[in-house]
C-alpha cells in the first residue's frame, strides 16, 4: 500500500480509539457500560445490531460464498432477516418489558428469571464461550484482510495489531462506545462498498460480459444451493436471534419496546437484501479476478483460500487513497461486530458468572472496573484462540451452533410454554450443547462407527436432543408434582 493509504488507515484507527476514549469518560456504572443507560433511538440501535450481525466474519464469509458458489449464498443472510422479524414480533414484547423493569444487563439473567440462578450460571458459561469463539472469528476476519491488503504483514502480527485496537476501546468505551462507533462504521462500509468497491471491481475484472464468460452459468442463478444447506444456516442462525447476548443488551439499552421492534425491523432489510447482494458480488468478482490470472503469484483459482479472494481483490484493483478508505470500510465491518462479542462475552462472565460466586455486593466504581478488567483479559483470550484458527466462517458458525442448541430450547420454553421446569432447561442446555460440540469434533460419527446423515449439521442434532430432554424432563416434574410445578410466564 502506499504511504497515503496507511495514512488514511491509522487516522481511522486513531479515531475508533478516541470513541473509546470519549465514553471512558462518560461510564459511571455498570449500567453504562453494558447497556448504555438504557436510552438508545432505534437507528442507533439497528445500525448496531445489523453492524454486530453481518459485520467483518459474514462480510469476508460473504465474500468467499460468493467466490465458491455465486449469488445464492446471499441465501445465507436471508435466515438472518427470518431471524430478525420473527424476534421483533415474539421476543422483544417480552423481553423488553422484563428488561426494563428488572434492570437486566444480560442474556442469562432470564433464565435466572425464570428457572433458578443453578440454570442461568450454565446459560451464562454457554454464552461467554460462545461469543469468546465469535470474537475470535472477527478478529481472525480482520487479520486476514491485512495480511492480504499490506505487503509485509504476515497473520499473526495482523492478528495481534487487530485484537489489541477492537480490545482496548471496548475495554475503555463500553456499549454507548460500542453503538455510536459501529453507527459510524456500518455507514463507512456501505458507503465504500457502493461507491468504491463494488464498481471499481465491476470495471477492473471487465464487466457483465467477463463475468458471464468466466463463471460457470449456475453463479448467476439463486438455485444453486441446496436445501439441506438453506436449513442448515436456517437452524443455525434464525435462533441465533433468540439467545443472543448482543441482541439482548441492545433491547435493554433501546428506549422502549417500540424503538427495539423498529431497530430490528431496520437490521433486517440491510441484512437481506442490501449486504447480502454486496457481500457475494464482490466476492464473485474475485473469482473472475482469480480465474483471469489477476492476482500475483496465484495460477489456480481453484486453490486459492475463498475468503482470500476479496482481500486480494481490492489490494489488486484499487488505486492509492481509495485502497485506504476500503480498507478502514471493512474493518470497520470486523470491528463492528468484535467490539460487540466482547461486550457479550465479558458481561457472561462478570454479571453471570463471577456475581454468583461474590460475597459481597461492589460499588458502582467497582464493577465497573471489574467489567474493563474482564473485557481487556476476555479480548486477549479471544486473540490467542484466534491464532490456532484458519476459517473466519466456520469458527463463526461453531461458535453461533454451540449457543443456539444449548440455549434456544431453554429461552422458548421459558418464555412461551408454562409447564417448562428448570432441571429440564438445565439438563436440555448441557447434553444439547455437550451433543453439538461432539458431533462437530467427531464429524458426525457417533460410538461405535455409526454415522450420522452429513446433509444435516450437528446443531440439527444438538437442537433435536435438547429439545426432546426438555419436554421429557418438563411432563415428568409437572405430572410428579400434582401439575404445580411449571414456571409462570410474565
Amino acid at each position: 500500500m502506499h504511504w497515503i493509504d496507511y495514512l488514511i488507515f491509522v487516522i481511522y484507527m486513531l479515531a475508533m480509539l478516541g470513541v473509546g476514549v470519549y465514553f471512558f469518560n462518560k461510564n459511571k456504572t455498570a449500567e453504562d457500560f453494558y447497556v448504555s443507560g438504557r436510552n438508545m433511538s432505534s437507528w442507533h440501535i439497528g445500525l448496531s445490531v445489523v453492524a454486530t450481525d453481518v459485520g467483518g466474519g459474514f462480510s469476508i464469509g460473504l465474500g468467499g460464498l460468493g467466490f465458491t458458489m455465486g449469488i445464492s449464498g446471499s441465501w445465507m443472510l436471508f435466515t438472518g432477516l427470518l431471524g430478525a422479524w420473527l424476534s421483533a414480533v415474539f421476543l422483544i414484547p417480552k423481553i423488553s418489558h422484563l428488561g426494563h423493569k428488572h434492570k437486566f444487563f444480560t442474556f442469562p439473567q432470564i433464565f435466572n428469571h425464570f428457572y433458578t440462578p443453578r440454570v442461568a450460571l450454565l446459560a451464562g458459561i454457554i454464552s461467554a464461550i460462545g461469543y469468546v469463539g465469535f470474537t475470535s472469528s472477527q478478529v481472525l476476519a480482520g487479520a486476514k484482510l491485512a495480511s492480504a491488503t499490506i505487503e509485509g504483514l504476515n497473520l499473526q502480527t495482523a492478528l495481534i495489531v487487530m485484537g489489541v485496537i477492537a480490545v482496548v476501546y471496548t475495554a475503555i468505551g463500553g456499549l454507548k462506545a460500542v453503538i455510536y462507533t459501529d453507527t459510524i462504521q456500518w455507514l463507512i462500509l456501505i458507503g465504500g462498498l457502493v461507491f468504491i468497491g463494488i464498481p471499481i471491481a465491476y470495471h477492473a475484472v471487465g464487466g457483465y460480459d467477463a463475468i458471464k464468460a468466466t463463471l460457470p452459468p449456475e453463479y448467476l442463478s439463486l438455485t444453486n444451493v441446496s436445501w439441506h444447506q438453506i436449513v442448515n444456516w436456517s437452524i443455525t442462525i434464525i435462533p441465533i436471534w433468540f439467545v443472543g447476548m448482543t441482541l439482548y443488551q441492545r433491547i435493554y439499552a433501546s428506549k422502549g419496546e417500540k424503538e427495539a421492534k423498529k431497530a430490528w425491523l431496520i437490521a433486517g432489510v440491510f441484512e437481506w437484501p442490501i449486504m447480502a447482494f454486496m457481500g457475494v458480488i464482490l466476492g464473485m468478482l474475485a473469482k473472475v479476478a482469480a480465474t483471469k490470472g489477476m492476482f500475483a503469484g496465484i495460477t489456480n483459482a481453484a486453490e486459492m483460500d475463498s475468503e482470500m479472494g476479496l482481500p486480494v481483490l481490492l489490494a489488486t484493483i484499487l488505486p492509492v487513497g481509495l485502497m485506504g478508505l476500503m480498507l478502514s470500510s471493512y474493518f470497520s465491518a470486523i470491528l463492528s461486530t468484535a467490539d460487540s462479542c466482547l461486550m457479550a462475552a465479558s458481561g457472561n462472565i462478570v454479571t453471570d458468572i463471577i456475581a454468583k460466586f461474590s460475597k459481597k455486593e461492589l460499588s458502582h466504581k467497582k464493577e465497573l472496573q471489574l467489567s474493563q478488567i474482564v473485557t481487556l483479559f476476555v479480548g486477549f483470550f479471544a486473540i490467542l484462540l484466534a491464532s490456532q484458527m484458519q476459517n473466519v466462517l466456520e469458527l463463526m458458525l461453531y461458535s453461533y451452533a454451540f449457543m443456539v442448541s444449548g440455549l434456544f430450547v431453554p429461552v422458548i420454553g421459558a418464555l412461551f410454554w408454562k409447564k417448562s421446569h428448570p432441571t429440564a432447561a438445565f439438563w436440555s442446555m448441557l447434553l444439547g450443547g455437550s451433543t453439538t460440540i461432539y458431533l462437530i469434533i467427531s464429524k458426525n460419527k457417533l460410538p461405535l462407527g455409526i454415522n450420522l446423515p452429513e446433509h444435516l449439521d450437528a446443531n440439527a442434532y444438538g437442537i433435536s436432543v435438547s429439545l426432546l430432554l426438555f419436554i421429557i424432563i418438563s411432563y415428568y416434574h409437572y405430572y410428579k408434582n400434582g401439575k404445580q410445578n411449571g414456571i409462570q410466564n410474565n
